[in-house]
This record gives C-alpha cells, structure tokens and sequence, in this order.
C-alpha cells in the first residue's frame, strides 16, 4: 500500500472516529505554503483549482510536494471532469472536493470517474505514485485503490436537485459551501437565524446519510457561530487570505497626504 492509500485510510479513520480535521486551501503556487502547513499542524490541505489561478502543472507539483511531505492533499474541482480527475489522482491526490454537487446522478458521476471498472470508468496506468511506478503490480495496485478509494467530499451549495441526504450518500463527507448557499438562495448575509437553518439542514442531511459533515470558516474558533460545531472535516480559509491578513496588519499606516 502506497502513502497515498495509506493516507486516505488515516483521513477515513480519524473521520469515523468523531475526530475533528483541519485543513487550508491553498491557491498559491508556492511548495512553501505546504511546508508551513504541515509545521503548523494542519491535518490536510486543499489545492483549490476553482477559485485560484493554479494550472494544472503547478497543482500537479504541489500534489507531489504534499505526497514527500506526508501531508495529505485534496483537489477541489468546479465539475466532474474525468481525465482531470484521473491526472489528479496519479499525481498523489488523496481525494476529490466537488464544488457545486446538485443531484445524484453528479455525484454517480464522479464516484465513476475515481472508480476503476467493472464499477467506474476511470483508466488503468501503473505509471504514478500511487501504484509505485509499476512496482506494485496491476493486482497489487487495483486490492489498494479497493481498500483505499479516494476521499470523496460533496459541498452542497444551493438548492439541490434531489434530497441533499440522497445526493451525499456514498460520499465521505458532506460539505456546506456557506457563502455560495447565502447568495444562491437570495439570503441576507447578515441574518445568521436563516444562515443557520441551511447549515443545520446539510448536518441533520450527513447524519441521514451516515456521511462526516465538513464546511469552511474563516478561523477555528469562528465554526461554531456558522452552525459548524458537529464539523468533522473543517476547512479553515486559505493560503491567499491568510497572507492579506498579515500583510495588511503589517502594513504602516498611511498618512493624510496618502489617504
């Protein structure tokens, strides 16, 4: 079993265990914000190739740093695109985090698509991390991938086609994208009662599913007044928000002549 399995083993593990996940994403083409991640004891990492700049080579290259890092390393992509999926994947992706899930028959798709058959579609190589570069053996790679399937994680992020507790079901975790529901569903962003109820209304979904709930929070200690306090897998901003924070408490003041 590669790292890679070995890390999606860990990740179900300790999801299954009621413990809490904390990862970043990460939008910026730098392996340095990795080795910051993972010093700093984030339990995975997000590489964000829906609201970032990355291309496709420099996720590619961050994926492979995470892989020599031991940290694990999510993809987060806008629609199934199965020959992406499938690159991602061979270049040391633990999982999949798929934006805007709507209805079952989207999330069958990307299930198939991270799946090899007879049950998916996804295209055999040995030539990737994750099958050793061949070392393991066709045998031996597919009883890995059957052991250890990618992370699969859902973010439901405005009204959905079919139930919400039927389109995660058979994923590993259930993720409210809260922001894009607010603006989704016309809600004030400043009338936290309704917010809530939509956050409430995916965890009670997850719990109906047997799936891990997961969301995103500006900080740790900011998840449990954005209804994120049963969050098993919590996605703390991002490498880009962050360095504004920083660079902006760091900045001088500016003076009249500058205002």
């Amino acid at each position: 079993m590669s790292d890679v399995h070995r890390a999606r083993v860990g990740l179900r593990s300790a999801l299954a265990s009621g413990e809490r996940l904390t990862g970043v994403f990460v939008k910026l083409p730098c392996p340095d914000v990795l080795e910051l991640a993972a010093a700093a004891g984030f339990d995975f990492v997000v590489i964000d190739l829906e609201h970032s700049v990355l291309g496709e080579a420099e996720a590619f290259t961050l994926l492979r740093y995470a892989d020599a890092l031991g940290l694990p390393a999510l993809v987060r992509l806008a629609r199934v695109d199965p020959p992406l999926v499938n690159r991602v994947l061979e270049a040391g992706a633990v999982g999949i985090q798929l934006s805007m899930l709507t209805s079952v028959a989207q999330r069958e798709e990307l299930q198939a698509a991270v799946s090899y058959g007879p049950v998916g579609r996804r295209s055999v190589s040995l030539g990737h991390v994750g099958a050793g570069y061949g070392a393991t053996g066709l045998r031996g790679y597919l009883d890995a991938e059957r052991a250890a399937p990618p992370v699969l994680v859902g973010q439901i992020e405005s009204r959905t086609v079919d139930p919400v507790q039927e389109v995660v079901a058979g994923l590993d975790v259930a993720f409210v994208g809260t922001t894009d529901l607010t603006v989704a569903l016309g809600l004030d962003p400043d009338d936290a009662a309704a917010i809530r109820a939509e956050v409430d209304a995916v965890a009670e979904a997850a719990a109906g599913a047997a799936v891990s709930f997961g969301g995103w929070a500006p900080r740790p200690d900011a998840a449990e007044g954005l209804g994120l306090g049963p969050a098993r897998y919590l996605v703390v901003g991002s490498d880009l928000q962050f360095l504004g924070a920083a660079l902006r408490a760091a900045a001088p003041p500016s003076s009249p002549e500058t205002r």
